[in-house]
């Protein structure tokens, strides 16, 4: 069973990168690197498996705020990444 739900995080985590990708076909607005896909794959893959852990370990009340505590980090990570909220070194532009 393990083994199938990391096959959907997986899955999951493609099928999400595959919107970039698609759209970088239609327009000229949205330009990924390969960093860029590689960065958000290890994002949503570390937020999957994050929440597939910590999950486990929770009753069906704690699941609920292990995924938004796990969606409120990847969010503000990913926030940063792109626009720079904080200002961190790292920020996008």
């Amino acid at each position: 069973m393990p083994f199938k739900r990391l096959l959907v995080i997986v899955f999951a985590v493609a099928g999400i990168l595959l919107v970039p990708l698609v759209a970088m076909q239609f327009t000229r607005e949205i330009h990924w690197t390969a960093a860029d896909f590689a960065v958000a794959a290890v994002l949503l893959l570390a937020a999957g498996l994050s929440f597939e852990f910590l999950s486990r370990r929770s009753t069906p009340r704690g699941r609920v705020f292990v995924g938004i505590t796990v969606g409120v980090v990847l969010a503000v990570v990913w926030l940063e990444l792109a626009v720079g909220i904080f200002g961190s070194p790292w920020a996008g532009s």
